[in-house]
């Protein structure tokens, strides 16, 4: 069974979130990092960058926890600025590649609309490597295409750039 948890950004659970993102990277995910990508670069992320950003109320984390391990986790970044109160961006939907296609993402991204409508926010946003096994997912959940950009990104191995695109969906 899969429980959906709001992190509050304590530090005993920066292990387990550093674990799904180095297992997401390691699997191919092209979520910011390129290989190598060590656990230390992990557990740096989410104590420096994201662990702040809950503490300091700009961003929202939700995690999935099958019995007592992490095995997914996405945020809302909540931090807009004074003209888009209305807006949220999910960011970093992860699912440890042990525990794909087991309707994780699904849980995950429902939880966070749900979360985002609670705070009112009316309008997600996102982006993904254009063609990625994400992309249907979100299509599948309603998010509309609002664009790509080509050559937007490093791939993981850092070998050719890669496409992005840009989602919403109006709640």
């Amino acid at each position: 069974m899969i429980t959906i948890e709001q992190w509050n950004g304590q530090t005993d659970d920066i292990e387990a979130l550093a674990r799904v993102l180095h297992g997401c990277v390691h699997g191919g995910a092209s979520v910011g990092f390129v290989l190598p990508h060590p656990m230390a670069e992990a557990r740096r992320f989410w104590r420096d960058t994201i662990q702040p950003q809950v503490t300091g109320g700009g961003r929202v984390v939700l995690f999935a926890r099958r019995e007592t391990q992490i095995v997914g986790t996405g945020s809302l970044v909540i931090d807009t600025p004074a003209n888009q109160p209305h807006r949220a961006e999910v960011s970093k939907l992860l699912v440890h590649p042990d525990h794909r296609r087991q309707g994780i993402a699904r849980a995950l991204m429902t939880a966070l609309e749900g979360h985002a409508r609670t705070i009112n926010r009316r309008l997600l946003t996102l982006d993904t490597r254009s063609g990625d096994t994400a992309e249907p997912l979100y299509v599948s959940l309603g998010f509309q295409v609002a664009g790509r950009i080509p050559g937007y990104c490093m791939d993981p191995t850092g070998a050719r750039f890669e496409s992005t695109t840009y989602m919403f969906k109006p709640l």
